[in-house]
């Protein structure tokens, strides 16, 4: 060992630079995957989910306010407690009403799972007290708004684990954990 830090040491003196083989490189920062899907909504009522329209599939209260459900066919990429942004979807037609709803969606926790027959689909959950009053003058539900966006992407920004903490309530203290970092990045 002694012999080691005289060579570390004649080498830091005689300033000769260190620099990695080509086939080195130095560690990257973990990147939050993106996943195109298409973007849909539903409401806490028996008709649009099962029995219990109260408790989602991860056995979390549906609040909708932060909840969103993911399709069957993404549940090992999006596990339950996987927190995700939208991206604004490109608006090819008339079934995307996304701009008239983006500011209630924010971010959300998958804690709910799809009908098996869909497949890339993320189903954002709204209120039923979530109104808008349409072009044509009548008063239509959020979800009815939005529709089907297809081609929107979502990012994974971070992860709850449903198991040991508790669920934020709002969009404020869901952006708190996002922002602040205290949630770990739900990548591999």
């Amino acid at each position: 060992m002694p012999l080691l830090g005289a060579l570390m040491g004649l080498f830091l003196l005689s300033g000769a630079v260190m620099t990695l083989p080509a086939s080195a490189s130095a560690p990257s920062a973990p990147t939050s995957p993106d996943y195109t899907v298409t973007l849909t909504a539903y409401n806490a009522v028996p008709a649009q989910t099962d029995a219990d329209p109260f408790v989602t599939a991860s056995g979390a209260y549906s609040n909708p306010e932060i909840i969103a459900a993911r399709s069957q066919d993404l549940a090992k990429e999006l596990p339950f407690g996987t927190i995700i942004e939208i991206k604004n979807p490109p608006v090819t037609d008339d079934f995307c009403g996304y701009k008239t709803v983006a500011s209630i969606i924010g971010y959300r926790v998958i804690a709910d799972t799809m009908n098996a027959r869909y497949t890339d689909y993320i189903d954002v959950l709204f209120s039923t007290k979530s109104n808008y009053t349409s072009v044509d003058g009548s008063v239509r539900n959020a979800s009815t708004i939005l529709g089907n966006c297809d081609g929107a992407v979502i990012r994974v920004v971070g992860h709850i684990d449903l198991t040991h903490t508790r669920m934020p309530k709002t969009q404020s203290e869901l952006a708190a954990i996002v922002k602040d970092g205290s949630a770990p990045l739900a990548v591999k």
